[in-house]
Parts: C-alpha cells; structure tokens; sequence
C-alpha cells in the first residue's frame, strides 16, 4: 500500500479498531508488548516495517536507511532489553533525514528530551541513560526480519502505533483490514452518537434478546448475537 494512503486512512482510525478487524478477517493479531509506548504522548505511526536486529553498534540503523523507503518504520529487534538504551537522537535524526515515518523499539531508547524535540514518532519500552557496552556478532539475517515480543515481522509487513500500542499487519490484507476497521469504526461512532441522545447501548444490541436466547441456547456467544444484529462492541 501506497504510504501517504496508509498515513491517510489510518489518520481517522486507531490500534483497537484494526485489530478487531483482524480478528474479524482471521487475521493473527500481532500486537508489541502491552509496556511498549510513545516517547511523545499522542504520537502515531504508519508504514511499511524496515527491520533491523540490534547487535550493539549503531552501524546496522544507518544500514537500513541506505535501502529504506520514504514512509518506512524502522522496527528495532533489540531482544526486549533493559540493561541498554540502543536507539538514541542522531539514530532518530537519522531517520528523519532518511524519510522515514518513526521508530519501533523492542528494547529501550535514550536522549528523551533531544528526541522529543525531534519529533518523530518513536515507541519503546521506556528509557535508560546508558548506551550499548557490548559488541555482538552480527546474524546474516540482521536486516531481512525482527522479533518484537512474541512475533518476528520483515518488509512484507505494516506496522501501525498510536496511544494504545502497536501493532503489525500484512501488507498484502491492508486493504482488507482498514476497509473492515472504517466499517467497525463507524458503526461505533453510530452506537455512541444513540447512547448520547439517550438509547443504551444494552437497547441497541438487544441484550435482553440475547440473554433469553442464550437461556435456550447456552452455546450462543455474545460476539455471535452482535454478528446477528450489527453490533461492533467485541471485534
């Protein structure tokens, strides 16, 4: 997908509605650490993942910029650690000069207040002062994919951030799943809009229907009912 199309659509929709799209489209949903947030409150990312597998140099960013994309996300597999920061500000500026969308971190960041300054989106596990202090043998691999949590992502994925956190998506179903996210987000925004003007939510969904269906039919799940009656409360 086209990056300022990606920025585009997503600029009116948020993490929880994609990912209950992905959950409506059987899609895995692929969510970094629930601890993983913005270094600048209310940032929010779009792009295509530029991946890179920290080893303890900073030699391996500025070689994913020399292959990146205007509008990619630099995507840090630095294992989850939190004895090192391993992205700091010239990193940052970097990939700002680089064109690119923002940083993901699976590790730590550092020079918060240069990078706040910078303004391009980073997302994190937190901060430490101290750098790197060691020197790892690099993996062949270092740039083709990185692992953020439970998942290992590469160039055929987005990855999307915003207050809520971060999460990955194949590029191949992004059409798909922003299509199912602007649906799901509009029938939301109808659902509040009627709870406003004094219609429950419990009215809307026919709760009272589906507690005495489900009193017939103790299978019947509540996601099953919204199904039934267009309800996009769970996905």
């Amino acid at each position: 997908m086209d990056p300022d199309v990606l920025r585009h659509r997503f600029a009116t929709l948020t993490t929880p509605h994609v990912a209950d799209a992905c959950v409506r489209a059987h899609v895995p949903v692929r969510c970094a650490p629930a601890n993983t947030r913005a270094a600048v409150p209310g940032s929010r990312l779009a792009g295509q993942v530029l991946p890179a597998r920290h080893v303890g140099s900073v030699d391996i960013f500025l070689e994913a910029y020399e292959a990146a994309n205007p509008g990619d996300v630099l995507v840090v597999d630095n294992d989850g650690r939190l004895d090192e920061a391993c992205v700091g500000d010239l990193a940052v500026l970097e990939a700002e000069a680089a064109g690119l969308a923002g940083v993901v971190i699976w590790g730590l960041h550092r020079d918060s207040a240069d990078i706040r300054a910078i303004a391009l989106p980073v997302f994190s596990l937190g901060t430490l002062p101290t750098g790197p202090q060691r020197l790892d043998e690099r993996p062949k691999d270092a740039l083709e994919a990185a692992t953020v949590g439970e998942w290992t992502v590469d160039r055929a994925d987005l990855v999307l951030g915003d207050d809520d956190g971060v999460l990955f998506l194949p590029a191949a179903r992004a059409d798909e799943i922003l299509t199912l996210a602007e649906k799901i987000r509009d029938t939301e925004r109808h659902q509040a809009d009627r709870i406003r003007a004094g219609e429950s939510l419990r009215d809307q969904v026919r709760f009272a229907t589906y507690l005495a269906q489900r009193a017939e039919n103790p299978a019947l799940t509540f996601r099953a009912h919204l199904r039934a009656v267009g309800g996009a409360i769970e996905e």
